[in-house]
């Protein structure tokens, strides 16, 4: 006796045919599909067996709509065009995929409002939402931890009932890059920084004026509009009398190292050169940058751990996390 016959062509293969294919209840279709179900082995492997068979696949939005909630989690990210986001997203998104969840990334403009980006996930009924961009809304924020949708806020600073935060150590980081810089004979010290939508920036530049204070040290802020390559590039110019540098991040430090050497400078016997979050370009042997590393991957499982919780006790009190940097040093100091 031959077995169920395979859908005709044209036709979509649904649940119900892998479950006649596999012999089994629909229903256990649908937990040999779940993660962590309760579903015997050998149950699921004739269920994936006949799936295969007959080219079936889960509509997980589907059954995000029936369950009212989704494997889907939503990654809000501005800046782009910096490595260390590249990095960054690697890691949340492996880190999600590795817990069955299924990252969806939406792109904010640098240094605009994610309303309308954050907007556009409560279409998709997410299950969570983690956000990199400069400067979340803290309304929206709000709204959707009011309206059950878990969030984990990475690197920015509010405050806000229900929303969980993870913040690498800005405070050692500019503490520390000031007294590196003065080890190293530095007299004259100034940090490259925009302050204005970045969080981590003003807290580094913060941490570091206040460190050269105490130190007893010359220092300075020259303020740029972006912490980009091109704004390092062309800050160069104003380093007039610097001999140390802190950028307030790697994708600046390498524009202004090579906007110091365009203009005759050396690095680090002219200007030594402290940057942060060590990207993958700061080990090249055009900059031997020396920098601070933040952890993306230990960063990703705090975020992606905090969400996870929260979904599971949407009661518990917001929480704040801080991810460890560490000074790796190379030639530019």
């Amino acid at each position: 006796m031959s077995g169920p016959e395979k859908p005709s062509r044209g036709r979509k293969v649904t649940s119900f045919d892998v479950a006649r294919r596999a012999g089994v209840s629909r229903a256990a279709v649908s937990r040999a599909f779940t993660p962590n179900a309760s579903v015997s082995p050998e149950t699921r492997e004739k269920v994936v067996k006949a799936a295969k068979e007959l080219g079936y696949r889960v509509n997980y939005l589907a059954r995000g709509l029936t369950t009212r909630r989704s494997d889907f989690v939503g990654v809000v990210a501005a800046g782009m065009d910096n490595p260390f986001r590249a990095l960054q997203i690697e890691q949340i998104t492996k880190s999600l995929v590795r817990r069955n969840f299924r990252p969806i990334l939406l792109p904010a403009d640098q240094g605009e409002s994610a309303d309308h980006v954050m907007d556009q996930l409560l279409h998709y009924n997410v299950s969570g939402v983690l956000v990199t961009s400069d400067a979340p809304p803290t309304a929206l924020c709000a709204e959707f931890a009011a309206a059950g949708v878990p969030i984990v806020l990475i690197n920015k600073a509010d405050t806000i009932p229900s929303v969980d935060r993870v913040v690498s150590d800005t405070n050692a980081a500019g503490k520390l890059a000031a007294a590196t810089l003065v080890e190293a004979g530095a007299k004259q010290l100034a940090v490259v920084a925009a302050p204005g939508p970045s969080y981590t920036a003003r807290c580094r530049l913060q941490a570091f004026m206040g460190a050269c204070y105490a130190l007893d040290v010359e220092a300075r802020v020259i303020p740029v509009e972006h912490n980009s390559y091109r704004e390092g590039l062309a800050v160069a110019e104003a380093l007039k009398g610097v001999d140390g540098v802190f950028c307030i991040n790697d994708y600046m430090a390498c524009g202004l190292i090579d906007g110091l050497r365009r203009l005759g400078g050396k690095v680090p016997d002219d200007v030594r050169v402290i940057g942060h979050d060590d990207i993958p370009q700061a080990s090249w042997a055009a900059y031997e940058l020396t920098t601070f590393r933040q952890p993306c991957d230990v960063q990703a499982e705090q975020a992606v751990s905090l969400l996870i919780s929260r979904m599971d006790d949407p009661t518990t009190a917001e929480r704040f996390e801080v991810t460890p940097v560490s000074l790796v040093r190379r030639a530019t100091v």
